[in-house]
């Protein structure tokens, strides 16, 4: 680390030149003109930069600020980056927010001047603010970093930031940057200056890909194909689905009127229940689908972190981005968290029902649609799941439903042989949907394999007999 002299607070390294590589992301050839306006936004960045640390420390400082150093002209500019810039009629101020919160994926070592010492006190200088990282080495900005950066600290500068980096702010909105959670008595300056990877990758790419499972974000879209008339459900399971979506259609111009406003919160939570198979999954899928809301399903397992105090940091940046975002989220096997309550035993399972009961919160505070899905609701936490606006049962299909099943899977380039008696398939043998596509890819790769695209009866009863030794169960022919 460098240490600076007082009393003129020391010298700056000059940061004006620099040689910038070719940049690659994720393996793809970048088109010149998004990283040209990337490496010129570094360049003015630097500048900003040089010019701050250099008044800083300097025994005269200037009377000019940031404003007067020259930001490249985007107005025919036909980048991603400028695209969003004109897009959102973004300021230098937020543009630097930008830059200031992409440098520790960009180019990490420009920040390092940050890690200047003061030399009264050897320890960092508290106006540069920064935080720290389990893996990453470099300097992560902080909002006090930006206060710094673009109000050298003073204190009638801090509106700047705090309008900047306010929730309702476009850059916040759209999750173009965040603040990381923080404790409540800790300094609002000093929470974490983030961007996402999805974000750096839009900027080159232009592609708008969510964010990765992982621990850090442990949800994952899901999708479908499939179309309404391709759910085989009761008419009773259709009317309630109907029920959501209206609500989905509605909500907002109900949350105008103030007589329901007062009595009733915003969000709508659901429980889907029933055996595997039965299409809660799908329905979730055809609900987004049909309201055109992407829907996250979150993974449990990856819910309680082995990091003291990063679960709640993780869901909060989950449900934040579901909420910012219009996401529709799915907890599949949602019985796993959020059964009914055991006593603890150990210091980790009160932990764990610690951020179970976070997640408890989030859900019924979550101002969106929230569906949880459970093979028995008799396994659910009753106090829990009486708050939710609808219970909705997906039994196992009957004989009709099921026929009706078996027919779609013959509509195309696969056909029942003359001896394959679907309706007799269908009355005899009880099975869920999935199950039933469980079978039929089987007995497609039988027919694949005689080079025909022929389903015979033998086909289907060696796949049913596969299907049921999952379930300890045997065919009777």
């Amino acid at each position: 680390m460098n240490t600076i002299h007082q009393p003129n607070r020391g010298a700056t390294m000059s940061m004006n030149h620099f040689d910038f590589p070719n940049i690659t992301l994720l393996g793809e050839s970048l088109n010149t003109i998004h990283v040209a306006a990337i490496l010129n936004e570094i360049d003015w960045f630097v500048r900003v930069l040089d010019f701050r640390f250099t008044n800083y420390f300097s025994a005269e400082p200037s009377e000019l600020e940031i404003d007067s150093i020259e930001s490249p002209d985007l107005t025919t500019d036909r980048s991603h980056y400028a695209a969003l810039v004109r897009d959102y009629n973004l300021t230098n101020d937020e543009r630097l927010t930008i830059l200031l919160a992409a440098m520790p994926h960009l180019r990490p070592n420009l920040l390092d001047v940050f890690f200047t010492k003061n030399a009264h006190f050897d320890r960092p200088f508290s106006e540069f603010g920064g935080a720290t990282n389990k893996k990453h080495s470099g300097f992560i900005p902080t909002a006090q970093t930006l206060y710094f950066l673009l109000g050298k600290g003073a204190v009638e500068n801090r509106y700047r930031v705090e309008q900047i980096l306010n929730a309702l702010h476009p850059l916040v909105m759209n999750d173009f940057v965040r603040l990381e959670q923080i404790e409540a008595s800790e300094p609002f300056l000093s929470r974490a200056l983030l961007t996402s990877e999805e974000f750096i990758n839009y900027l080159f790419t232009g592609k708008q890909a969510g964010p990765e499972t992982s621990e850090a974000f442990p949800a994952k879209r899901v999708t479908t194909h499939l179309q309404w008339q391709d759910l085989v459900v009761s008419n009773e399971v259709r009317d309630e689905i109907a029920l959501i979506q209206q609500w989905i259609d509605s909500e907002h111009e109900l949350m105008q009127c103030d007589v329901f406003r007062k009595h009733i919160k915003p969000g709508y939570r659901a429980l889907f229940y029933g055996p595997p198979g039965t299409g809660k999954t799908l329905t979730a899928c055809l609900v987004g689908k049909a309201t055109n809301m992407e829907v996250y399903r979150v993974d449990l397992s990856l819910i309680v972190s082995k990091y003291i105090g990063e679960t709640e940091k993780n869901l909060a940046r989950l449900f934040d981005l579901a909420e910012k975002k219009k996401w529709i989220l799915f907890f599949d096997e949602a019985d796993a968290l959020f059964g009914k309550r055991t006593q603890t035993s150990s210091s980790n399972d009160r932990y764990a029902n610690q951020e179970v009961s976070y997640l408890l919160q989030r859900i019924e505070y979550f101002p969106g649609v929230i569906i949880l899905a459970s093979n028995l609701k008799e396994n659910m936490d009753e106090a829990f799941t009486r708050r939710f606006q609808s219970s909705v049962y997906f039994p196992m299909p009957d004989a009709q439903q099921r026929l009706a099943l078996w027919r779609q899977f013959f509509t195309g380039h696969f056909q029942a042989s003359a001896n394959l008696q679907l309706g007799q398939i269908a009355e005899k043998y009880e099975l869920s949907g999935g199950s039933a596509i469980n079978v039929f890819r089987y007995a497609v790769l039988r027919a694949i394999s005689r080079q025909s695209n022929q389903i015979e009866l033998e086909d289907i009863m060696k796949g049913l007999q596969k299907e049921y030794q999952k379930y300890g169960k045997t065919i009777n022919r």
